[in-house]
């Protein structure tokens, strides 16, 4: 009896806690009751392993501020294919060449769709390019265009010219450093040199650095709102939080700026359109080749850049280790598929961690290291044909672009081997001893610039 009067009044004092507690830790623990109660109501289908999930937020938690590393700590405890509820968003990560295979080859069709996310529909018109825009006829036509008015050899080939003329100014800034034997920040030109190639490849003239368009300062915002945290792409029925944080209306804010630059260049086109245009040993190694190659002569041309072997090792490898996108562009199962012995329910994220296959040791001998060697008659590439090395994807979803982007990059770092020497302005610093921290936005890049000071060289 004593115990019955004992529970009566624990329910009565904490029926009127309940009144006091804030309205959304109420909502908290209701979604929690809901989110307990349908795992223990459903039957458990044949998923992957995963990572121990906290309630309603599920694994979340555990993706940290690089998710492509914490990923990676987690796939070696529970292998190869996880899957996680990243909130209410299942989600399958993938790392392992075997499993990579699957998802870009073996069964793309069914994995070749892409979630809609927050950013995604407001800066890309509601998912309706290349990247993001769903498998299908659209697409397809859509892909087809791209690459024959774009991204096609003989368009890439087309614009050698630009690539020269940004290039030769790029030079022309480094050598008026060395006449000062300054340091200079070479990570900030480089993206604006390839800001340049790839605005007047696409939009017929540069904008970075111009001061009056503000193009350079809209395309960093961009990339750093792409990649916001959004907690509608996770718990689809708290979206309308993102509108009071703030977010949702600076993106729309944003895109309104982007869209009218857009309508402003198009408008140009209009109007001009009859005047349109038409320091380690492996440091030195491949400084050596690129001017042997190119001996004496006033410009490295398209036929030296084919030569140039060692130099396309080095690029390999700095892809290997760092790609620019490590966790791929997220896709989604179109249907339910069965997939390395489990079963995956549709409308499944897909992350495939190309940081983790490029560094997976039972692939590559010594993965943690600068090794442009091991790729001595290897016949990988990077062309989407090779699951061990696929830095712009693999399968009907990978990048397009990979023709126009290799060939920038291989063009402009001969240029910077045969013009300059190199070296750090602290002398005491050696190469390996650089900080290589990363910072995440809408590509993984350096987190303190690379400051180096050039020697101009005189063929």
């Amino acid at each position: 009896m004593a115990l019955l009067l004992l529970l009566q009044q624990s329910w009565q004092e904490l029926h009127k806690l309940s009144f006091q507690l804030n309205p959304l830790l109420s909502l908290l623990i209701l979604f929690t009751f809901l989110y307990v109660f349908k795992h223990i109501r459903s039957d458990k289908p044949n998923l992957p392993p995963s990572p121990p999930k906290l309630p309603f937020i599920g694994n979340l938690h555990q993706l940290g501020t690089f998710p492509h590393r914490s990923l990676q700590a987690l796939s070696k405890k529970y292998g190869p294919i996880m899957h996680l509820d990243l909130g209410h968003t299942p989600t399958l990560v993938v790392s392992s060449v075997a499993m990579a295979r699957e998802v870009m080859k073996t069964q793309d069709i069914i994995f070749s769709n892409r979630p809609k996310t927050t950013s995604a529909n407001i800066f890309l018109y509601g998912c309706t390019d290349v990247a993001f825009s769903s498998y299908g006829e659209y697409w397809r036509q859509a892909k087809k265009i791209c690459v024959l008015e774009l991204l096609s050899l003989k368009r890439v080939q087309s614009f050698q010219y630009v690539r020269d003329e940004e290039v030769a100014i790029l030079i022309n800034n480094i050598c008026e450093s060395c006449l000062q034997e300054a340091s200079l920040n070479l990570s900030d030109m480089l993206i604006a040199t390839t800001n340049n190639i790839v605005s007047r490849c696409v939009l017929g003239q540069k904008f970075e650095g111009d001061g009056k368009s503000g193009f350079g300062h809209l395309s960093r915002r961009i990339m750093e709102l792409f990649t916001a945290f959004c907690l509608g792409d996770f718990f689809p029925f708290l979206k309308w939080i993102d509108v009071l944080t703030g977010i949702v209306p600076s993106m729309k804010a944003t895109f309104r700026e982007l869209d009218a630059f857009f309508d402003e260049v198009m408008e140009e086109h209009k109007m001009t359109k009859s005047n349109e245009e038409n320091p380690s040993n492996k440091d030195f190694r491949a400084q050596e080749e690129v001017r042997r190659i190119v001996g004496k002569k006033s410009k490295i041309v398209v036929n030296d850049i084919t030569q140039m072997d060692y130099l396309k090792c080095v690029i390999k490898e700095t892809l290997r280790l760092h790609p620019p996108i490590p966790l791929m562009v997220p896709r989604e199962t179109s249907t339910s598929v069965k997939f390395g012995g489990y079963d995956i329910p549709p409308k499944t994220r897909v992350f495939v961690n190309s940081w983790a296959v490029h560094r997976d040791p039972e692939v590559w001998d010594r993965p943690e290291e600068f090794l442009p060697e091991r790729f001595i008659d290897n016949p990988i590439d990077f062309k989407g044909q090779d699951f061990e090395l696929f830095p712009f994807g693999c399968g009907r979803r990978a990048c397009p672009g990979y023709t126009f982007g290799v060939a920038s990059i291989e063009y402009v770092v001969a240029n910077l081997l045969y013009w300059f020497d190199w070296r750090l302005p602290n002398p005491s610093v050696k190469g390996e001893d650089l900080d290589m921290s990363e910072v995440s936005a809408l590509v993984v890049s350096k987190k303190i610039p690379l400051h180096l000071v050039p020697s101009l060289h005189s063929p």
